[in-house]
């Protein structure tokens, strides 16, 4: 079984308008309500997949219930910890006058030591050594940035499959505990050797590979517009990305890592999962939700190609 972990969920407001001016009423085109966390996202993918798996994190408040009603309704198994404070709920403001899009992102509620320790009981009762353990994004507040290793030492200690899509430093204190698959972007990927460039592929090879010299199976670097790329031990593959009109980029990166993992559970070799992953993460950003896997307008764009 997968299982994801979403530890600040949200519900995001996506709004599509034609201008945006200051002081005055400002009409809508459209909007959308969604729900959301990044493992929340993973779990959607990996069912739109057709691959079972179970939603799992902290949260509380109606927001949480709506997210959670959310997955029920799409037969995704779901299991919360609940807190006193509401989940939050995020604003994404497309404005097409200035093909600018505009990110309002809240802190989560506060969760006491107590429950993230009965989380952690949870998932050391529950997990098996067969499984998978996908863990993204954000922490909410009173989470430290060490409760990832501590999870990650769990995992290791069931010889449970790990994932990560994290941003924080923390990532590099779980190496040791040999995740499966890391999935930074490229600034998150510099920003863990302490970078502030561009990295070009040579760059990037190098860095990922330090992480897997470190312990890490798979490094999957989300490069924007510019596609993707996986390096393990031995190979490095890069994919660019098609073109298209950007609506929204929340739950693009979500979308191509569910979609990586779902290949290969599915028995896909790793170019065609990386194909698939980079073609479905844009066309999630070409729309208010995600994707509907009707990819064939993108695949014929994508070239993956192994850099020596």
């Amino acid at each position: 079984m997968i299982y994801t972990i979403t530890l600040n969920p949200a519900i995001d407001l996506v709004i599509i308008t034609k201008k945006l001016e200051p002081n005055i009423v400002n009409r809508t085109e459209n909007f959308e309500l969604q729900p959301n966390g990044k493992g929340v996202n993973v779990s959607f993918i990996l069912k739109k997949m057709g691959i079972e798996n179970v939603a799992t994190g902290i949260g509380g408040g109606f927001t949480l219930d709506y997210i959670t009603a959310s997955l029920t309704e799409k037969g995704i198994s779901n299991n919360f910890l609940k807190v006193e404070e509401p989940t939050r709920i995020n604003v994404f403001t497309r404005v097409i006058d200035q093909n600018r899009e505009y990110k309002e992102v809240n802190p989560g509620p506060e969760v006491s030591e107590k429950v993230q320790e009965q989380f952690l009981k949870y998932l050391r009762t529950t997990l098996k050594e067969s499984d998978t353990l996908i863990i993204s994004g954000s922490f909410s507040r009173g989470i430290n940035q060490d409760y990832l290793v501590k999870i990650a030492k769990v995992m290791a200690d069931k010889k449970v499959k790990l994932v990560i899509d994290s941003s924080s430093k923390a990532v590099l204190d779980t190496l040791p505990y040999h995740p499966y698959l890391l999935k930074p972007n490229d600034q998150e990927l510099a920003s863990f050797f302490d970078l502030n460039e561009k990295l070009d592929q040579e760059k990037i090879i190098k860095l990922a590979r330090k992480l897997i010299d470190a312990g890490c199976k798979n490094v999957l670097v989300s490069l924007g517009d510019s596609g993707a790329a996986l390096i393990d031990k031995n190979h490095a593959y890069f994919g660019n990305a098609p073109k298209i009109s950007v609506i929204n980029t929340a739950g693009a990166g979500d979308t191509m890592l569910g979609t990586f993992i779902g290949k290969k559970e599915l028995g896909c070799n790793t170019i065609e999962a990386l194909k698939f992953a980079i073609a479905a993460g844009s066309d999630t950003a070409s729309r208010m939700g995600l994707t509907d896997f009707e990819l064939e307008k993108y695949l014929n764009e994508i070239h993956v190609s192994e850099v020596k």
